[in-house]
């Protein structure tokens, strides 16, 4: 048993409420259970209870058994003068205050029905090898999970957005830069996400937003700072770039990465840094004012067509610079599109539409559900568990249950896990 599980018995008044008595005997009535403490000191703060017909305010304290309080040394923390109840599981020795006086103590173990500890300990100790509650997830109402899903994709969305407020305030606010970052990122998906990122921070937009009206010149600027023109290359549009860029460069006072950042090694042709660079220009030539576009759609379809873009001629027949290749569009398909629906568009409107104070939840749950659901090993776990993701809401959902409650076992504060526990 851990001690969060004593903070939900108590929080939630999950025990026996008649005649409460401590373990000396006295009376006790909760008036207010107390806010939980999520930082340092006592668990729950700002109670009310009255012990023997006399009202104390104050905190409360929760141990596996009473002598933790002497083995986690609050006897000698000034932080716990203010506990004016003890509450532990089992009661194994008396505590005293500094006025040497015992410290009311409640016992849990006999008040709470067996049937909540049953529960609670055929989820935390059950073994498995996915979630702890998946053999009882088939019985639980699909009302129940739906909902639940709702909130965890919001949560999602709030997770997200932790990486979004930092680039923000990075650029003062700019979101078209923010944009163009994290649409860098995600061209670059997991392998060179990273590296994309970096270079998409080494170019103020300002600058893109000079050059992007020329082809060429948002070409050379983006394989420029990416460092892909620095070798000694007798290919025309190689040398062309290579010009166009040294003018920018010295224009501009740019400093590139380095292309050993970028990875090709086990990667399909398709998703080659270098093919990612040419569709991320031909975006930024083709739409100068792509933020407020985006911001404005309300189908998958209105994205589609905005990163309907092709490629430089060069591009159509070649992979990397060196190499050429069979002609082929090499345009973005629907499902890359869609990964950047889920992981940049639809968070960057989360962020602006709270920053604007505008609630458009329905909006962005409407987006959402339009996409189809991720494949990976986790959605497919789930849906063995008999749950299916209908959608990318769903499955961004239960990505986020898996990572952030299943895995780390907080059965205690997901939905799923406090129907099962009650049941």
């Amino acid at each position: 048993m851990k001690e969060e599980f004593l903070y939900y018995v108590w929080q939630y008044k999950l025990f026996s409420m008649t005649k409460l008595t401590t373990t000396n005997g006295k009376s006790i009535v909760i008036k207010k259970a107390g806010l939980q403490n999520n930082n340092a000191g006592p668990d729950f703060l700002n109670a009310q209870i009255e012990i023997d017909n006399q009202l104390w305010a104050g905190n409360v304290e929760m141990h596996l058994k009473s002598s933790d309080w002497y083995l986690h040394k609050h006897e000698t923390d000034i932080n716990y003068d203010a506990v004016i109840l003890h509450v532990v599981w089992q009661h194994d020795v008396d505590v005293f205050t500094k006025s040497d006086k015992t410290l009311p103590t409640l016992e849990l173990q006999d008040i709470v029905d067996k049937s909540i500890l049953k529960n609670y300990e055929e989820l935390l100790y059950q073994k498995t090898t996915f979630i702890p509650c998946g053999i009882q997830l088939k019985t639980v109402d699909q009302f129940l999970i739906d909902n639940w899903l709702e909130r965890l994709y919001f949560e999602r969305l709030e997770e997200k957005s932790l990486l979004i407020n930092e680039l923000l305030s990075k650029t003062n606010d700019n979101f078209e830069a923010v944009l163009f970052q994290l649409l860098a990122k995600n061209f670059g998906l997991k392998i060179n996400g990273n590296a994309f990122l970096e270079m998409a921070k080494s170019i103020d937009f300002s600058i893109i937003k000079k050059t992007s009206f020329n082809e060429g010149q948002i070409s050379a600027l983006f394989y420029g700072q990416s460092g892909f023109l620095e070798d000694d290359l007798e290919i025309d549009y190689y040398t062309k770039l290579k010009q166009e860029y040294h003018f920018l460069q010295h224009k501009f006072g740019l400093v590139p990465i380095s292309k050993n950042n970028f990875q090709f090694f086990r990667m399909r042709p398709p998703n080659f840094p270098t093919i990612r660079i040419a569709q991320l220009a031909a975006l930024y030539h083709l739409h100068q004012h792509l933020f407020s576009k985006l911001m404005k759609v309300k189908s998958k379809e209105e994205v589609y067509e905005l990163f309907e873009v092709e490629v430089n001629l060069f591009w159509k027949t070649h992979y990397t610079f060196e190499t050429s290749s069979k002609k082929t569009n090499k345009k973005l398909s629907k499902s890359f599109i869609d990964l950047l629906l889920i992981n940049t568009i639809i968070p960057l409107k989360f962020v602006y539409l709270k920053q604007k104070g505008e609630n458009q939840e329905s909006v962005l749950l409407k987006l959402i559900q339009q996409v189809a659901p991720e494949k990976n090993a986790v959605i497919s776990k789930f849906s063995e568990s008999k749950i299916k993701a209908k959608n990318a809401m769903e499955s961004q959902a239960l990505l986020m249950l898996k990572n952030n409650y299943c895995t780390k076992k907080l059965c205690l504060q997901c939905a799923i896990g406090n129907h099962l526990l009650r049941k």
